[in-house]
């Protein structure tokens, strides 16, 4: 029974940020059919973060009226929206509507906002969810989340992506004085399967979290309290189901009768983890930066740091670069650290990378190394590791935050949300109103040796 939790709670996890993940994978096809071009990813930050009103309304309610309950009802909402999203996705994604004279893909912003809604609100409900299961399962669950973006690099990478060839053209200038001039321009060539198949296979990816959530609630299971439940594991094995909390009750109130409400307290002392408020205070700070490196600031730039060393380098950072999540996630389940100086460092070694590919977007078109391979390998393995060492942190500090309390975990969802919002409107109005990313096509553009 145990395997099919891990397994559950695993495919649970896929739905937490598979659509988002999936329009980031699929950018290199979409940003040349929509209007937007090389903004769209500046403009899919800002949607993704205006979707935090999801994970503000959860919140809320779960300060002024908590429940397990009504938790779950949120769950099973917004999976359902997911997968009627993407189906909608699928159907609608290019269409254009003329507003202002200009041409918008009004369409995909709109349901983008509503995929949003799903990833963000995920946030602040799938993580406390798994505080109902013992801690084992929370890095399972990561590993899940972490697939969710994975898997649809998988896809992309099998769909060929991006993949593109430079080709010679000979045109005459002006009245004929200096002959033919010859040019070369980016040709991209067809993909082995549409973006209609490959949105498809996102709903099908939300159904799969929305029907293993339903499982995970109705199939019976034994397993140990959770620490929220404020007892040790070794204490606490009882046999229920989500659908049954009463059962983990009625065991407490039974062993608190047999054991005296003293060494209860006792026990529930010894259980929660001891973090003074200056450690809650930096744990919470570092939720707020490395979101905001990796679900604002950066993703903001990514076309414009990859893009000049081609198409290749681009979707092999859209794709390569999911692999570093569920792969720190498993570095984390078996070689955990909660060393508070060690995610801090982490963290800076995370931030050195992330500050290579902010420079490269910075000198776009022409960033270093630009038209070698050793330039195309160097941002591929910035994107990655710059990937890898921010999941290790944000799973480490759930784990910690997970065996201090369920209201912890909300909070951590709500202050990663923060910091995704505060990094992607800080990066907006540089990328889109002021300019200070230039854009260039790599067959075309002539850079200064």
């Amino acid at each position: 029974m145990s395997l099919l939790i891990h397994v559950l709670a695993c495919a649970f996890g896929l739905g937490s940020w598979v659509a988002v993940n999936g329009l980031w994978v699929e950018l290199p096809l979409i940003v040349n059919s929509l209007p937007e071009g090389w903004d769209l990813p500046s403009y899919l930050t800002v949607i993704i973060q205006l979707a935090n009103l999801g994970p503000l309304l959860v919140t809320l309610m779960h300060k002024l009226c908590p429940g397990p309950h009504k938790e779950r009802v949120v769950i099973y909402t917004i999976l359902s929206i997911g997968v009627v999203s993407c189906i909608l996705l699928a159907v609608f994604w290019d269409t254009t509507t003329v507003v202002a004279g200009a041409s918008y893909s009004l369409a995909f912003f709109i349901i983008t906002f509503f995929l949003s809604l799903v990833d963000c609100t995920s946030s602040v409900t799938f993580m406390p969810f798994m505080t109902q299961l013992p801690a084992k399962y929370i890095t399972t669950y990561f590993f899940g989340e972490g697939l969710s973006g994975f898997i649809p690099g998988v896809v992309a990478l099998a769909q060929g992506v991006g993949i593109t060839r430079c080709v010679d053209s000979n045109h005459t200038e002006g009245n004929h004085t200096y002959g033919n001039v010859s040019t070369s321009h980016t040709e991209y060539l067809p993909p082995n399967f549409s973006i209609e198949v490959f949105f498809a296979f996102l709903a099908v990816m939300m159904s799969v979290s929305l029907a293993a959530f339903v499982a995970l609630n109705k199939l019976p299971r034994t397993f140990e309290l959770s620490t929220e439940n404020l007892m040790p594991d070794t204490e606490g094995a009882v046999s229920s189901g989500l659908d049954n909390p009463g059962a983990e009750t009625d065991e407490v109130a039974v062993k608190g009768q047999a054991e005296g409400e003293g060494e209860v307290k006792g026990k529930a002392l010894l259980a929660a983890p001891q973090l003074s408020t200056s450690q809650l205070a930096f744990i919470y700070t570092l939720v707020v930066l490395v979101n905001a490196a990796t679900n604002g600031v950066l993703p903001s730039v990514q076309t414009y740091s990859c893009m000049p060393y081609g198409n290749l380098a681009y979707h092999l950072t859209a794709a390569l670069a999911s692999v570093a999540n569920p792969v720190a996630c498993t570095i984390a389940m078996f070689f955990p650290n909660r060393s508070l100086v060690f995610l801090g460092g982490l963290s800076m070694l995370g931030a050195g990378f992330g500050s290579y590919n902010m420079a490269m977007a910075a000198m776009s078109p022409c960033p270093l190394l630009q038209g070698t391979v050793g330039g195309e390998v160097l941002i591929v393995l910035s994107w990655l590791f710059f990937t890898g060492t921010t999941s290790y942190v944000k799973v480490m500090v759930a784990v910690i935050l997970r065996d201090r309390s369920h209201s912890a975990l909300v909070w951590c969802g709500a202050a990663s949300q923060m910091g995704s919002l505060v990094g992607s409107v800080t990066m907006f109005p540089l990328v889109n109103t002021y300019r200070l990313f230039e854009s260039g096509d790599f067959c075309s553009t002539r850079c200064p040796v």
